[in-house]
C-alpha cells in the first residue's frame, strides 16, 4: 500500500511542545532578571509553570508513543544515544566548576584568600562527618537503582523493581535533607569570597541534579507500579538509572576534590 510503513523509524507528527517550551524558558529567565532587580518573582514563576507543564505533556506523549509500538529497536538506540550526549553535556557543565575550584586552589590570588587555600578565615566542613554519611547514602541509592534495573532487565521481577526504586527515592530525599542541614550550618557564605562561591556553585548544582534525579526515579516508580516496563522496553527507567549513576560519580569527585583535598 502507498502509506504502509516500510522502515523502523518513527516519524513524529507536528507538535506545539518545542515552541511552548522555548517560550516558557524565555519568560522564566526574563522573569528571573526582573526578579533580581527587585520586581518580584511572579513572571519567573509563570515561566517555570509553563516549562513544567511542557515537560509533563511532552514526556507523556513520548510514553504514549512507546505504548503504541513506535519505539522500535532502532528508535530505542537513538533515544539511548541522545541521552548519552545529554550526559556528556552535563560532564562539561560540571567540569567548569571543577576547573574554577582547582584554579583558585592552586593559584589563590584574591586579597580575601591571602595567598592560602582554603582562605585562613574560612572554617571548612569536616569531610569525615556529614559529607561522608551523604556519600554512603548516595552510593547506597545508586546500588538500589542498579538492583531495580537488574530486576526488570534480566529477571522481569516487578516486585524487586518497585522495591529498589522505593529505596533509591527515599535515600535520594535523605541526601537532599542532609545537604540542606549542612548548608544551614556553613560557617561561610556564597558571596564575599571565592571559596564559598566555588563551594556552593559546585555542590549546589549537584544538589539540584540530585533533586531532579530523585523526581526522575519517582516518576519511574509510578510507571513501574502501573506496569509500564518490560525486559525489552524500559528505556525511560534506563535513562533514569544512567542519570543517577552520573550524579553518584560527580559526587565522588566533589567529595574527594572539594571536601577532602580542598579543605
Amino acid at each position: 500500500m502507498a502509506h504502509e510503513k516500510n522502515h523502523d523509524y518513527h516519524i513524529l507528527h507536528p507538535s506545539i511542545w518545542p515552541f511552548a517550551g522555548a517560550v516558557g524558558a524565555f519568560v522564566m529567565l526574563f522573569g528571573c532578571v526582573l526578579w533580581f532587580h527587585g520586581n518580584g518573582p511572579w513572571l519567573a514563576l509563570i515561566g517555570l509553570a509553563v516549562v513544567l507543564y511542557v515537560m509533563f505533556a511532552w514526556w507523556s506523549d513520548v510514553i504514549a508513543e512507546s505504548h503504541q509500538g513506535d519505539h522500535t529497536p532502532v528508535v530505542r538506540i537513538g533515544l539511548r544515544y541522545g541521552f548519552m550526549m545529554f550526559i556528556m553535556s552535563e560532564v562539561m557543565f560540571f567540569s567548569a566548576w571543577f576547573w574554577s575550584f582547582f584554579k583558585h586552589a592552586m593559584y589563590p590570588m584574591d586579597t580575601f584568600s591571602e595567598g592560602q587555600w582554603p582562605p585562613p578565615s574560612i572554617e571548612t566542613f569536616d569531610p569525615w562527618h556529614l559529607p561522608l554519611i551523604n556519600t554512603l547514602i548516595l552510593l547506597c541509592s545508586g546500588a538500589a537503582a542498579t538492583w531495580a534495573h537488574h530486576a526488570i532487565a534480566h529477571e522481569n521481577n516487578r516486585r524487586d523493581l518497585v522495591n529498589g526504586l522505593i529505596l533509591a527515592v527515599i535515600l535520594g530525599v535523605l541526601f537532599t535533607i542532609f545537604q540542606a542541614y549542612e548548608y544551614s550550618h556553613a560557617a561561610f557564605g556564597f558571596s564575599g569570597n571565592i571559596y564559598g562561591a566555588n563551594f556552593f556553585m559546585a555542590t549546589g548544582f549537584h544538589g539540584l541534579h540530585v533533586i531532579i534525579g530523585t523526581i526522575f526515579l519517582a516518576v519511574c516508580l509510578f510507571r513501574a507500579m502501573a506496569g509500564h516496563f518490560s525486559p525489552e522496553k524500559h528505556i525511560g527507567f534506563e535513562a533514569a538509572a544512567w542519570y543517577w549513576h552520573f550524579v553518584d560519580v560527580v559526587w565522588l569527585f566533589l567529595f574527594g576534590a572539594i571536601y577532602i583535598w580542598g579543605s
